[in-house]
């Protein structure tokens, strides 16, 4: 399960990039009350980080190299022996180029609204794989973050939307398309 769990601290839908990636959308954002919306996911999304970090070392922790060898941990164990390192499930370690900030509010709240869909999704699969309570409890736990978080990058977007003087707020940049922002 740990080979298959790591992908939600370095992959490309992990809650690593989605720290990131609210902590720095926040510095673009206009609004106080998205920026502190970011902000708080933003954060929440390190404690995240931890949970899965503390779910992988109780997998991990005390393995035989028979039993790393037999659930596919090699390439990991060799490089990272049971420490916590980010990568995805595939092996390809995190990079900032899992997480996107334009900028944009529009093009941000969009974004950050699909990677929880997506981090929901790989939640999902998860669960479909994972047999162990003590694994699923916290799993489903967040995943229903991510259906939490998704609602208030929806609200964040209707803040922004009401906040524009043209509704036709698809094709501008508010920051630098002055008459289409207040």
């Amino acid at each position: 399960m740990a080979k298959v769990i790591i992908s939600q601290l370095g992959g490309p839908d992990g809650e690593l990039g989605a720290s990131l990636r609210y902590l720095n959308q926040r510095f673009a954002m206009p609004y106080a009350e998205v920026k502190g919306l970011l902000t708080d996911i933003g954060t929440e999304e390190l404690a995240h980080v931890e949970m899965i970090s503390a779910i992988l070392y109780q997998l991990t922790k005390g393995l035989s190299i028979e039993e790393i060898k037999a659930g596919g941990f090699s390439e990991y164990f060799v490089d990272h022996t049971t420490g916590i390192y980010p990568v995805a499930a595939s092996g390809e370690p995190f990079t900032a180029a899992y997480f996107q900030s334009k900028g944009d509010i529009i093009t941000d709240l969009h974004e950050d609204m699909a990677a929880e869909q997506k981090a929901r999704t790989t939640y999902d699969n998860i669960l479909r794989l994972a047999d162990d309570p003590d694994v699923r409890d916290p799993i489903r736990f967040l995943r229903q973050r991510e259906i939490v978080h998704y609602q208030r990058f929806g609200e964040a977007l209707r803040i922004t939307q009401d906040n524009l003087n043209s509704k036709n707020f698809y094709a501008c940049n508010p920051s630098f398309d002055k008459k289409c922002g207040k």
